[in-house]
């Protein structure tokens, strides 16, 4: 590693102002999705942050010195790193973009560079960037390339709070609901937080109905919820919210909410609620109350109590609680409230009943096959009726799972993360919605070393009317053929989908499911083993596969003495409700050029002036753009 670098005059910071602001070109997307307010990060094997990133993660900030290559598989010198971040900044407002790096660093906001010192340093260079971000959502992105030596990069933005700098309100909240309780004479208001950086809290006003605003707030709150004694006076009260920043600025209000007071009549209690276990958690129901709109759910471990209110509020006369142990005994009470906030007398008391301590029946059929990608492991269900899901436990061979079993609910698991050539030991078992497990079911299983073939490269990958498809380059002439894996969750192993020859370059899943599906390619080698797997891909549809290509469709064909033919075209019976989005059609006594008409079933009118015989030619067209068979008819003109 070099100790010094040789910078030049040329050297420049570059603080970019609003008028001829450079964009970047988009870069390559990684298959990672990182929540708001983390920063995506992408690693890139070269200075010029292109081609398909080397590593993707999630990043909770720009801060880092690297001595060496940032990540396993990068080079310590000439690589890139890229952070992104789309979030909501409120109303916006001035702020300060801070940027501390050695070596090039370039600071975009919504694709337009805002800062940029990019040039090979010996020491960390800083710099801050005022600016005013507009209001809603925006996108920082953060360039960084490392040429020699090591390499720091550290990034922050954050509001300036001066009075004399913000002048830009907050927004109104929104989502503002007011809840009275007749009962106790209390409003609980609730809203959304706003998306400000620089919110200082929440101003609460309330007025009597026909009163003029008040000059100060009844509250002021950091939270998104306040409790108010209302005066039980039965009149009618207007509560108001407005947001207000560090730098004093007062949002607008929000829309007056009225709350009147009172009435004093509480409806029936309820009957007793029914209870039974779910899979980790208990669901209730009971019958609806006259006069009652909402339902206050009382829950106790023991028949004496103590109670406890679960849930408030609640309009249905149905609830999961996800909130208990389902393996011990539970209680439940239903208080009725009416629409003046009356609560009634607790109902009778329903019960889960002792909890179940016997284990499901085990799996069956239990099979492992190792692939390049990983291991498969597919099980047949287990015949309890209560079984919940699978633990899956992965071990190698005469050693324990070092980081606990993978719970999954399907038949299936994938294990991407086993090393090659090591054979690993797989479990097994069963849960009930109580978590007893089954006894243990265990099968083998070796992650191939992939066979000297590349990865293929996957090109375009779109559904279709007869199976999804999935294009990918050729590898070379070292491939005998290529095969298609599916699965559709993170979890669940893989499926072959389609298994082509060397020159077919598009395997087609026949079998795909409804909604999401997830794709990759090997390559096969003289012997038939398989290469290292490609990158993912996902494909969405929103019809079912055919199982044949559409058929022609039935023709009915009129002539008139207008020189005109009209033609009622419909679906072939079998091929009613398969997504058919139109017709194609041509006459052959024309130009022959094909028209396109839309709907399943259409009529098509068309002036010919000809003596000879004419041929009609329709095929439907499916929902992805596939053509049916062609139905055709002669005919001559009636002079």
């Amino acid at each position: 590693m070099r100790t010094a670098r040789r910078t030049t005059a040329a050297t420049a910071l570059v603080l970019a102002t609003a008028g001829g602001l450079l964009t970047t070109a988009p870069a390559a997307e990684a298959a990672v999705n990182c929540a708001s307010p983390l920063f995506k990060r992408e690693y890139f094997a070269n200075t010029t942050l292109t081609g398909t990133p080397r590593r993707a993660d999630c990043d909770s900030a720009v801060n880092e010195h690297w001595t060496g290559a940032p990540a396993t598989g990068l080079p310590r010198d000439r690589f890139g790193v890229r952070w992104t971040l789309t979030r909501d900044f409120g109303s916006g407002g001035p702020f300060a973009l801070s940027v501390q790096a050695r070596d090039g660093v370039r600071v975009y906001l919504d694709g337009v560079r805002k800062y940029d010192a990019w040039s090979d340093l010996t020491a960390v260079r800083k710099g801050t960037v005022n600016l005013t971000v507009p209001k809603g959502r925006h996108t920082l992105q953060i360039d960084f390339v490392n040429w020699t030596g090591p390499a720091d990069v550290t990034f922050a933005y954050a509001p300036r709070t001066s009075a004399t700098v913000d002048k830009v309100k907050p927004l109104a909240p929104a989502g503002f609901g007011a809840v009275h309780d007749r009962v106790t004479a209390r409003t609980k208001l609730s809203w959304v937080r706003n998306k400000e950086m620089d919110l200082a809290g929440y101003r609460v006003y309330r007025r009597l109905a026909g009163q003029p605003f008040p000059a100060r707030p009844l509250a002021v709150t950091t939270g998104a919820a306040y409790t108010d004694a209302t005066p039980a006076t039965g009149q009618t009260f207007l509560y108001e919210l407005r947001a207000h920043d560090r730098a004093g600025n007062e949002s607008p209000g929000t829309s007056d909410l009225a709350v009147a007071t009172a009435d004093r009549t509480a409806p029936a209690a309820p009957a007793a609620p029914g209870a039974t276990v779910a899979a980790g958690a208990v669901n209730l129901g009971w019958q609806p109350v006259a006069g009652a709109n909402r339902y206050r759910v009382l829950r106790a471990a023991g028949t004496g109590g103590p109670w406890t209110t679960a849930v408030d509020q609640l309009a249905a006369t149905s609830w999961q609680d996800t909130g208990t142990d389902i393996r011990k005994q539970w209680y439940y009470r239903i208080v009725a409230i009416d629409a003046a906030g009356n609560a009634s007398a607790p109902s009778a008391t329903g019960t889960t009943g002792a909890p179940d301590v016997t284990a499901p029946r085990p799996v069956t059929a239990i099979a492992g096959q190792g692939t390049t990608a990983g291991n498969r492991i597919t099980w047949t269900a287990s015949a309890s009726t209560d079984t919940a899901g699978y633990q899956v436990f992965a071990a190698p061979a005469g050693g324990q799972d070092p980081d606990g079993p993978a719970f999954v609910t399907g038949t299936s698991f994938h294990d991407a993360l086993v090393e090659t050539g090591a054979e690993t030991v797989y479990q097994v078992r069963a849960v009930d919605h109580y978590g007893n497990p089954s006894p243990a079911e265990e099968v083998r299983a070796t992650r191939p070393v992939p066979a000297d073939v590349p990865a293929p490269e996957l090109g375009r990958a779109r559904p279709g009317d007869l199976g999804n498809a999935i294009a990918f380059g050729p590898v070379g002439t070292e491939a005998t053929g290529y095969r298609l894996y599916r699965r559709t969750d993170s979890t669940s192993a893989w499926t072959v989908a389609d298994t082509t020859g060397a020159d077919a370059y598009e395997g087609t899943d026949r079998t795909a499911p409804v909604g999401r599906a997830f794709y990759y390619v090997v390559a096969l080698d003289a012997q038939g083993a398989e290469g290292p797997p490609s990158v993912t891909v996902e494909v969405r549809r929103d019809r079912p596969v055919l199982t044949a290509p559409l058929s022609a469709p039935k023709l009915t064909v009129v002539q008139d003495a207008r020189i005109a033919v009209k033609v009622d075209v419909k679906p072939a019976d079998a091929d009613r409700g398969k997504g058919i989005t139109g017709y194609e059609w041509s006459f052959s006594c024309t130009n022959g050029v094909w028209k396109r008409s839309a709907g399943e079933t259409v009529r098509i009118e068309e002036s010919i002036r000809t003596a000879g015989p004419c041929t009609l030619m329709v095929r439907a067209v499916g929902h992805y753009g596939s053509e049916g068979d062609i139905a055709s008819q002669e005919f001559f003109w009636l002079r």
